[in-house]
């Protein structure tokens, strides 16, 4: 699968979007078939300097998703329901 990353208007829509999704599971190891969905800057660069962290891009509205086998138009369903729903 593909690595995407999304960088959401607020902290809070990029939470509203872990919330929502469904068939995307919430996850803090991004290694599986299934498409799973991170939140960086508390999981997997929660110890990260602030510094380090602005010039990677990962700030408060920063999402990281891992393609998996499922349909497309299932996982694209998932991500826009939660995102504008």
């Amino acid at each position: 699968g593909s690595m995407i990353t999304f960088q959401m208007d607020s902290k809070e829509h990029a939470l509203q979007i872990l919330k929502q999704v469904r068939m995307i599971k919430f996850a803090e190891s991004l290694g599986g078939v299934e498409t799973l969905i991170t939140y960086p800057t508390t999981q997997t660069h929660e110890d990260t300097p602030a510094d380090i962290k602005e010039k990677l891009g990962i700030t408060d509205c920063f999402l990281r998703m891992s393609v998996g086998i499922e349909n497309v138009e299932d996982i694209i369903a998932d991500l826009d329901r939660a995102m504008n729903g």
